[in-house]
């Protein structure tokens, strides 16, 4: 089971990207992590290569992309979000997932979103 302060530290990181705090994102993370998101050929590798596309957020987000819920279920050493969304495009909404898996220092090691590629894609 995914340990509480991993659990606190994952609803910190949801907030601090709702916040537009990149920085203290960022610092939930390993210098090693990767980060995979849906339809891409490349992984990022390194909390810096992460950091960099923060910035970037924006142009990665369906127009109107916005949260409505989120769910934890935990495993051991890592947690998949459930993730609620709509977007300009998706009115009603649909769902994803994103796994967050821990290192031995609970920071985030992998972060990799599933999602239906085609209903995403067409969300832009």
């Amino acid at each position: 089971m995914a340990s509480e302060k991993q659990l606190e530290d994952l609803k910190a990181g949801w907030t601090a990207l709702a916040a537009g705090e990149m920085d203290k994102l960022a610092g939930f993370y390993a210098e090693d992590m990767i980060f995979v998101l849906p339809g891409q050929d490349d992984v990022l590798t390194g909390r810096s290569a992460f950091r960099s596309a923060l910035d970037g957020i924006g142009q990665a987000l369906p127009p109107g992309f916005a949260i409505k819920d989120l769910r934890y279920c935990q495993g051991d050493n890592e947690i998949v979000n459930v993730l609620e969304f709509k977007s300009d495009k998706l009115p009603n909404g649909s769902q994803c997932a994103v796994l967050f898996k821990f290192g031995p220092d609970d920071l985030i090691v992998e972060e990799r979103w599933f999602v239906d590629t085609e209903q995403w894609k067409a969300a832009f």
